[in-house]
């Protein structure tokens, strides 16, 4: 993220349309025409010369204004409450009680997720607070700044626990070496009324959705999800905007992690004047799911043009990208992405930087391309921008390949599933990956052609080096 940004943490992603209102009227104070969303469900805008404790005085709901980088917001997915599949006893009034219940604002990365829907990330946080399927009972994935690797919680955390748990982990968590040595700690100095897990949290498969225009809520209402491409949220529309919702009895604005933001509850006898709203001031609902799935850095406007370039290529050659999602990342070795494909921007070695060299990037997808495999897989390396259309094609195939074949446990329960290993050739000087099963198109090689049958005059499709530089690996696959 920018650090010449400002931001307001929305905690959990949820705001009121006159809270939202009164940032509006501050920011607007300030001299600024658009505010950005963050990916941890926040706002974020340039402040220049206003000073915070001028603007924060002009607010009736005490906005606090963060300039530092110290404090998180608490994400949520209560924006999928009532709108996609969720857990039972889950509902979207248990996210307010326990988001209500923070008295504190937090420095580690915390998240409280719903493990049946797929908009919000579940593992990106340094506390993960997961719903069970025990009502009011949550597990709790931790992975702390200076843990090497993440670990759960050995018992269930009750939902009017969370805010003390989460309380009394950053008090300690620079003298917690392991998830044993905080399990004694916490048993030590806070009394809880956890329970046994029973089991282990499974997380199930789920296409992402799509979360944009205006759709169906129930017999009588709908939801909007509205999304701009650059994500810069003109002001005097929110604004609006708001007033609108005001008008009718619309309580709850709620930001994704997708930059974008999504409306609940809308009335049956609302939706005409809200069509008439939108439609007046030009705004498109219906946005292409090849450009709304993507995570990109804010204010970098490199990052946006790589994002139209690829996005154009996918549109030119008609290519799918349904329940695939896209990330660009300028910090190489960076894992708390969520997207199920990265591309990292490579870091100039220091003797070229002040010569015009080209970038060059790393392809990189999460294992059956589901961010909650929390397992990344490199794909290539090194790879230059007119390269990344082609690759990113053929990880789409191989995605749609994949589709079904992964399963999940509970659904399988009379299903036999065996392991199996399938061998590979990967090219050792870019690591570009030929599968036997989809052959290489580039080269017009068919899927199911053996590596051993391809002439020995051919080259990578990325690096061009000879078939020669390839070696065999064996993967398994469920």
């Amino acid at each position: 993220m920018n650090d010449d940004l400002h931001r307001i943490l929305i905690k959990g992603g949820v705001t009121s349309p006159g809270e939202l209102k009164d940032i509006i009227t501050m920011l607007e104070s300030a001299g600024l025409t658009h505010v950005n969303f963050g990916s941890r469900q926040d706002i974020l805008f340039p402040l220049k010369d206003a000073k915070e404790e001028q603007l924060e005085s002009i607010s009736k709901f005490n906005t606090d204004i963060i300039g530092e980088r110290s404090f998180q917001n608490i994400v949520s997915s209560y924006v999928s409450a009532d709108i996609f599949d969720m857990t039972h006893w889950l509902k979207g009034s248990t996210y307010l009680y326990i988001l209500e219940g923070f008295d504190f604002q937090p420095k580690l990365k915390i998240n409280i997720t719903d493990p049946k829907q797929r908009l919000v990330p579940i593992f990106n946080g340094n506390l993960n607070f997961i719903a069970s399927e025990s009502e009011d009972y949550w597990y709790l994935n931790i992975k702390l700044p200076h843990w090497k690797s993440a670990a759960f919680y050995p018992v269930l955390i009750y939902s009017w626990d969370i805010n003390s748990v989460s309380r009394q982990i950053e008090e300690f968590q620079e003298d917690i070496a392991d998830v044993d040595e905080l399990f004694y700690i916490m048993n030590k100095n806070l009394e809880t009324n956890n329970k046994t897990m029973e089991k282990e949290l499974k997380v199930p498969f789920q296409t992402f959705p799509y979360y944009e225009g205006m759709n169906r809520m129930g017999l009588d209402s709908y939801w909007l999800g509205l999304y701009w491409r650059n994500n810069k949220y003109d002001l005097s529309f929110l604004k609006e905007f708001c007033g609108f919702c005001l008008d009718n009895s619309i309580g709850k604005i709620c930001i994704t992690p997708w930059k974008s933001f999504v409306v609940k509850g809308i009335k049956k006898s609302s939706r005409p004047e809200l069509e008439r709203f939108l439609g007046k001031r030009g705004i498109n609902v219906r946005h292409s799911q090849l450009e709304m799935n993507w995570h990109v850095p804010i204010d970098d406007g490199e990052a946006l043009e790589l994002k139209k370039y690829l996005v154009r290529s996918f549109d030119q050659n008609d290519i799918s990208t349904y329940g695939l999602t896209f990330g660009i990342s300028n910090e190489v070795g960076k894992r708390s992405h969520f997207a199920s494909v990265i591309i990292e921007k490579n870091n100039l070695p220091t003797l070229v930087q002040e010569f015009e060299v080209r970038p060059t990037y790393n392809v990189l997808h999460f294992e059956h391309f589901d961010p909650n495999s929390q397992h990344y897989l490199t794909y290539a390396q090194d790879i230059d921008k007119i390269e990344l259309p082609g690759l990113l094609m053929e990880l789409s195939k191989m995605y749609f390949e994949q589709l079904g074949t992964v399963v999940n446990e509970e659904e399988t329960a009379q299903v036999e599933v065996q392991d199996k290993e399938r061998s590979i050739f990967q090219c050792t000087d870019c690591f570009t990956v030929y599968d036997e099963t989809l052959g290489d198109e580039i080269n017009g090689i068919p899927a199911g052609t053996q590596f051993l049958d391809i002439k020995e005059t051919y080259s990578c499709p990325v690096c061009d080096a000879p078939k020669s530089r390839f070696k065999e690996s064996m993967i398994q696959f469920i």
